[in-house]
């Protein structure tokens, strides 16, 4: 009973350290937790501070006059008979504030595409690892199911082996089986130990998560298809791929960034007002003062034409932009093809078919109707099959990730 008692304690404990979760709940838990996407939120907030900042106008300055020394009284600091004070103001011209005001709303423009590209990016990422190990955990059920039969039947040989009942060189043959499916394990649980960190990291998720995907589901997903053709594909991606959106709109960014520039040549204006005790022309003299740089030369004229070139040299960066994009949609599109086509030729009655021989393998192996060579052989290719065949399947999914993490979009349906 204690032994019992134990043996629960331990299951409880394992799966309390695991977190069956489906792909939407990681998906969620992603938007709540992943420390990269909420760091890069903060260039949004930081983009609105600059707005801010660029519509704070240069302070007032207040001035004063006293005196210091009274030749004719030969008095120090005689402030009762000569004192003045002043206020200025710089007064903008040329449209700066403006120009620079617009400038800093399109750095808020290019960080949200940031933002969105960023997303677009780690949203992908989450789904291939999830896939990955959804995937890599099929393939270990199904390792552990042919372990379990191989190595009872490799320790039933050893017995008979040193009973002299079967030859050693059976024994070996069976040995040479389970070693490489114990490889295969081996290099299994590697990647699941891999996925499952990145798992964590995308979604903030301490417990080790246990994809929760029906096998309804992922058939539903492997046989969902991209809309329309390679072309519809491109002009989707071109609509709503954030990366290529930011390259866009860095051009626009690059303008008035130009603009500004140009119009910091134009000479700013400073007004102020002045009042005098005793040393102007008249007692208690009220001014008004203004002030002009001379506009002799255009003192800003190098950072214009600096700007200048950048409007061009991100005008040819777009253009690579959409050329490298549409290659890559139309690959990841061929690719998608090629392997949903490869695996709609594996018919859903040959897999059944493939499980039928199995069983009947291990039944025909078991009564005697089928030797050694020829089971051995079987369980070689069935393993290698096996294998394959998930890959194939998780590759289809990871070739359709690729698309959407290109278009931006939803596109399969």
């Amino acid at each position: 009973m204690n032994r019992i008692a134990v043996l629960c304690l331990a299951v409880s404990s394992f799966m309390a350290a695991q977190q069956q979760m489906s792909l939407l709940d990681c998906e969620e838990a992603f938007q709540k937790n992943n420390l990269q996407l909420l760091a890069e939120q903060y260039n949004i907030n930081m983009a609105d501070a600059d707005i801010l900042q660029a519509k704070i106008w240069e302070l007032p300055q207040l001035s004063g006059q006293f005196n210091a020394y009274n030749p004719q009284d030969k008095k120090v600091f005689d402030l009762g008979h000569s004192k003045g004070a002043g206020i200025t103001q710089l007064i903008y011209m040329g449209g700066k504030k403006k120009n620079e005001i617009a400038f800093a709303k399109s750095n808020k423009e290019l960080a949200q595409l940031q933002f969105s590209q960023l997303l677009a990016d780690l949203r992908s990422q989450l789904r291939s690892t999830y896939f990955n190990l959804y995937y890599e955990k099929l393939k270990l059920e199904n390792t552990n199911k042919q372990l379990g039969y191989m190595n009872d039947l490799l320790n039933a040989y050893r017995v008979q082996s040193a009973k002299g009942n079967v030859s050693l060189k059976d024994a070996v043959r069976l040995q040479s089986i389970v070693i490489q499916l114990n490889h295969d394990k081996l290099e299994i649980n590697k990647n699941i130990l891999d996925f499952e960190q990145n798992l964590k990291v995308l979604t903030g998720v301490s417990e080790e998560i246990e994809p929760t995907m029906s096998e309804a589901e992922a058939k539903e997903s492997l046989a969902a298809q991209p809309f329309g053709n390679e072309e519809e594909l491109k002009s989707k991606a071109l609509e709503n791929n954030a990366d290529y959106q930011y390259n866009l709109k860095l051009i626009d960014n690059s303008k008035l960034y130009a603009q500004w520039q140009k119009s910091l040549n134009v000479p700013d204006v400073t007004v102020g007002a002045a009042w005098d005790q005793a040393g102007g022309t008249f007692n208690n003299e009220a001014n008004l003062t203004l002030g002009i740089p001379l506009p002799l030369w255009k003192a800003n004229q190098g950072n214009v034409v600096k700007a200048n070139y950048a409007i061009q040299q991100n005008q040819k960066n777009a253009d690579l932009q959409k050329l490298t994009l549409e290659t890559k949609v139309q690959s990841a599109y061929k690719t998608w093809k090629a392997q949903y086509d490869q695996l709609l030729d594996i018919k859903t009655t040959d897999l059944q078919n493939m499980d039928l021989v199995y069983n009947g393998m291990l039944n025909n192996f078991r009564k005697g109707n089928v030797n050694l060579i020829e089971f051995t052989d079987f369980m070689d290719s069935y393993r290698e099959t096996a294998l394959q065949i998930y890959d194939m399947k998780n590759e289809i999914m990871q070739s359709a990730e690729q698309l959407n993490q290109l278009v931006q979009t939803k596109i399969f349906y």
